[in-house]
């Protein structure tokens, strides 16, 4: 209680991603656009998924979960940044701002470990697919998944309990567009340095062991995939992870330049354009990524498309007669 009353910043501001005023109209239409194909994309694949017997297996299963973490890692930043464009008031209080940061957290986090997941099950299928069905029974990937989520909430729990105990007491501008703990830290008058230790060892531990994971799970399967004597089962095996490795690229590309380097190499206003990568266009990339790289998706939307259109018509038919 004593640290918060030392607390004379009740709000703060966002400045966003740019101050200049004829931008604001086209960065609406944008991130308003991005995050409605965010949206789309990630609940068409989660309603294929759904929707579609054949597609309830562990990857399909993660997959779905990439796609609800992906909606949500989008709608806890960008809602407030069109509301900030579109008002022009970028105030957001304390409280607000503690909530976004924990939420930020927790489906960053979510997403780390997942992908880690899924490439281990990649892994399991294509190295030891005899005993896919033992090791990635149902049990395990449930369990797989609702690990990822606790871990996430745990940790973010605890990032969020560290910023809350320091004192704001002089600038209340963040130089980015969302709470994000880089920006708050620097904004602190207190010591920052438990913090700092902590974002190290949460690098290491959910940023980078799951990168390692994955490299390995990678490495494994390459290995395996060269084994195999002909072209087109090479082809085949390796277009069962293709998709996955480049969403992985992806968003551990840009995360591991945003956090895992020197404090002293960050700037604020490059690391917002590389928050937009990971905020707003990976997540709306994904279904897409996935949608046109995996045939088992296209021919599920394709079943699921015509099955929509049958109806249409159907319904039209009965309508005219």
């Amino acid at each position: 209680m004593e640290q918060r009353n030392q607390t004379a910043v009740t709000e703060f501001v966002l400045l966003g991603i740019t101050e200049r005023a004829e931008l604001r109209g086209p960065l609406i239409v944008v991130f308003l656009a991005m995050y409605l194909m965010n949206l789309l994309g990630n609940g068409t694949m989660i309603s294929v998924i759904a929707g579609n017997s054949q597609l309830h297996t562990p990857m399909y299963f993660f997959l779905c979960n990439l796609s609800f973490v992906d909606m949500c890692f989008s709608s806890v930043t960008v809602p407030k940044l069109l509301s900030n464009l579109i008002s022009d008031k970028n105030t957001i209080s304390f409280s607000q701002c503690i909530t976004q940061l924990y939420f930020f957290i927790v489906f960053t986090t979510t997403e780390c470990v997942l992908l880690s997941i899924m490439a281990y099950d990649r892994y399991v299928a294509i190295c030891n697919p005899l005993h896919y069905i033992t090791i990635m029974n149902k049990k395990a990937w449930v369990s797989l998944s609702a690990a990822s989520f606790i871990i996430s909430f745990l940790n973010a729990l605890l990032h969020t309990l560290l910023v809350y105990r320091l004192s704001f007491c002089s600038s209340n501008k963040i130089q980015h567009f969302f709470c994000d703990v880089t920006p708050l830290l620097q904004l602190s008058c207190t010591d920052t340095s438990i913090n700092e230790l902590v974002i190290f060892i949460d690098a290491s531990l959910l940023v980078m062991l799951p990168c390692l994971i994955i490299l390995i799970s990678y490495i494994c399967i390459i290995n395996n995939i060269l084994k195999i004597q002909s072209t087109g089962g090479r082809r085949n095996t390796f277009s069962t992870c293709s998709s996955h490795l480049t969403v992985v690229m992806l968003f551990y590309g840009t995360l591991i330049f945003m956090y895992c380097r020197p404090s002293s190499s960050f700037s604020l206003e490059k690391d917002k354009i590389t928050s937009v990568m990971y905020n707003v266009l990976t997540p709306m990339l994904n279904p897409f990524i996935y949608s046109l790289r995996n045939r088992d998706v296209k021919m599920a939307l394709r079943r699921a498309l015509q099955t929509k259109v049958s109806c249409s018509k159907a319904r039209m038919t009965r309508f005219t007669k």
